[in-house]
């Protein structure tokens, strides 16, 4: 530090960070840099700290000026290390691989004529993610070797990332056995406690995202459980919401689909300021448990979104048009995805593999029958028995089983059909996939009824029934997803004994047969907008926006009010230091794209061209007619800040008149950014107004 006063900003957000207040070691960091009183010894910290309290961006700068700071002080192994610390960042919460290659080269340049430093480590663990995410895998393997091999003696956490990137490798590579060994080998590490949290974290996804493609639901399962332990008090960054999604997608698959979608949500909050393009990970996860429990509308939306953000949503979104009945569109984004995959880099689906054509092949198989395409849903079936028989796990082997089941079918063949059905059946069942079995006994209902047995198509079509009506139920009611030939039955709504209305200056407010009266109270109003629709994110500003707008208490369910813009702003969307990285950002790719075109690499080109395209639309929508800058609203922050008190001022006041219901909103009423309604399925359900 220049001075003391400098010295002690920075020794007092040393403290703050040690106690794992990031907020707060965050602000004195910033108002030390503000001042020009955060030196070269102090970046490092600013950027861990930024990370923690969810400022990506800050956190790529921070190592971006250590690395120059290094450079100018004729330090080049310390200033490699930095760039690839930047290189890390932007590999695993950007996934711009363009930039990623750019600064890990420049790594690779200052550490000629040196050798074994733990920098040579790092660079080999971030570079063999490099190469797995650009589809080199013996590449890669090469790259995980030296991280090994050379962290082992000198960066543990360097040599446990190369170990799971080594592991993941051989599994990509076909090798599931010796893959599955080193995984093991690679747990030990995030288990040891010898690891800093990111690298931890990073492990611990990386083993669920490796267990949970090849369908080791079981091993997944305990690692996630793991995980969980672990972030309840470790986790910074974007790790808990990571770990969120895999908790989501186990809920997922065994049937606790409510729950699922609850920690899909927070997922998408707690992502939001990390993820670019990979946001579409949790979203496609909401898609795919909404599909399952019939809500379709819902699905659609969550995977449209994750589809503008880049991520290639298939093949879930044919899925939806599948239900939607739009068999042509369904064929045609199912076939496209196989035949043009968009090859989105990301390290918990890497590219270019069979384990990420699986599903979409299980998907073409339903949808090509449907379209009476037998040739189409041939061939997807024999290579899916090819992948199957190759990866030995019950999940693909049940997958498999089930679309060979679909086409005996089709051909003619209900004893075929019956046989390979049942199988899919008994195979679901053991992994502990209620829904999937479930299709799988719908499938078996239609061979039995093709062969003549009207009985036991009846027991197991009643018995699919049954299975997906436990799935769908929760407080709201959505409609049965169509996976039988016949119409679902829709359910007839229940009339909730739950009230929440505004009569004048007071509230009439009954929970599970307890009615109380509260004064009108703008907290009261966000609740009210809030139980009116389980689930739903909004953000403050709609929600300022709807109270404002209705100059009262709001009519729940009414449209918003006031636009963002008429609630004030501060300042550009993004700062000029954001816009400067967006620049070098670009720079970085239009030389990858240069060096790919020269050495002929069509694949890098298209990757660098797309994510060419996905900067610039990024850096549009700061912008606004004629090139004007855009204006972000102050009212955000205000707002956020406002509407948290609010809301927690009226649950306490609910609360000191019953404490049941006080304590039951406290529980389910996120607030934040954006905030939510997500009750506990056993609570009492429904409200009306």
């Amino acid at each position: 530090m220049s001075d003391g006063v400098g010295h002690g900003l920075f020794e007092h957000a040393r403290s703050a960070a040690a106690r794992g207040d990031w907020v707060q070691a965050f602000a004195l960091l910033s108002e030390a840099d503000a001042k020009g009183l955060l030196t070269r010894d102090g970046l490092p910290l600013l950027g861990e700290v930024a990370y923690a309290a969810g400022h990506l961006d800050v956190t790529i700068s921070a190592w971006e000026r250590t690395h120059t700071a290094l450079l100018q002080a004729d330090d080049p192994v310390g200033a490699a290390g930095a760039a690839v610390r930047v290189a890390m960042h932007l590999l695993f919460d950007t996934a711009l691989m363009a930039p990623v290659r750019a600064w890990l080269t420049r790594a690779e340049d200052l550490l000629e004529g040196h050798s074994r430093t733990p920098a040579h480590a790092w660079l080999g663990a971030v570079r063999a993610y490099e190469r797995m995410l650009s589809g080199d895998g013996p590449g890669g393997r090469l790259w995980a070797r030296q991280a090994v091999d050379i962290g082992s003696m000198s960066a543990p956490a360097a040599c446990a990332l190369g170990q799971v990137a080594e592991a993941r490798l051989v599994i990509l590579d076909g090798d599931v056995q010796q893959g599955l060994a080193l995984l093991d080998r690679a747990g030990v590490a995030a288990v040891s406690g010898e690891l800093d949290p990111i690298s931890t974290g990073v492990v611990y996804c990386e083993l669920v995202c490796a267990l949970q493609g090849l369908g080791q639901y079981d091993v997944a399962e305990q690692w996630t459980e793991a995980m969980e332990r672990w972030c309840e008090t470790n986790a910074i960054g974007s790790v808990r919401g990571r770990c969120r999604v895999h908790r989501a997608e186990i809920l997922r698959l065994r049937g606790s689909c409510l729950e699922a979608e609850t920690q899909a949500l927070l997922a998408c909050e707690e992502l939001r300021p990390y993820l670019r393009r990979e946001l579409g990970w949790p979203l496609t996860e909401l898609g795919r448990i909404r599909l399952h429990t019939g809500d379709i509308a819902g699905a659609q939306e969550a995977l449209v979104v994750a589809h503008r953000a880049g991520w290639d949503a298939q093949p879930d979104l044919a899925l939806v048009h599948l239900a939607l009945g739009d068999v042509a569109t369904a064929a045609a984004g199912i076939r496209g995805a196989l035949d043009r995959p968009l090859r989105v880099p990301s390290k918990e689906r890497p590219p270019n593999s069979d384990l990420q054509r699986a599903p979409l092949l299980e998907a073409q198989v339903e949808i090509e029958l449907a379209a009476g395409d037998v040739v189409r849903a041939r061939s997807a079936v024999a290579e899916l028995d090819r992948i199957s028989a190759r990866c030995e796990t019950k999940a693909l082997a049940a997958g498999a089983a089930l679309a060979r089941g679909r086409l005996l079918l089709a051909e003619g063949d209900p004893a075929g059909a019956e046989e390979f059905s049942f199988r899919a059946s008994r195979l679901w069942n053991q992994v502990g996939a209620p829904y999937e079995t479930a299709r799988a006994r719908l499938c078996l209902a239609a061979a039995h009824e093709a062969g003549g047995d009207e009985h036991r198509a009846a027991l197991e079509r009643d018995a699919a029934r049954t299975i997906l009506d436990e799935l769908r139920a929760g407080p709201v009611s959505v409609p049965l997803v169509q996976l039988e030939h016949d119409e679902a039955r829709p359910g007839q709504p229940i009339e909730s004994d739950n009230l929440f209305r505004c009569e004048g200056d007071y509230w009439s407010v009954t929970y599970d047969g307890q009615t109380v009266r509260v004064r009108d109270l703008k907290g009261m109003r966000y609740v009210a907008r809030l139980l009116a629709e389980p689930g739903r994110e909004y953000h403050v500003l709609d929600l300022v926006a709807a109270e404002r707008g209705h100059g009262g208490p709001a009519a729940v369910g009414g449209t918003p009010g006031l636009p963002y813009w008429a609630l004030g702003d501060a300042g550009q969307v993004i700062d000029a230091q954001a816009k400067e990285a967006y620049r070098r950002r670009l720079a970085e790719i239009d030389d990858d794209i240069e060096q790919a075109r020269a050495g002929g690499d069509d694949e890098r080109t298209a990757q660098s061209e797309t994510e060419r395209e996905f900067l610039v639309t990024e850096l549009a929508r700061a912008f606004g007619l004629g090139g004007r800058e855009r204006r972000a609203a102050s009212a955000s922050e205000r707002a956020r800040a406002g509407v948290t008190r609010a809301v927690r001022h009226a649950i306490a006041r609910i609360g000191e008149h019953d404490a049941s219901l006080g304590e039951h909103l406290s529980r389910a009423i996120h607030t934040g950014t954006y905030c939510s309604y997500l009750p506990d399925p056993r609570a009492p359900a429904g409200w009306r107004f």
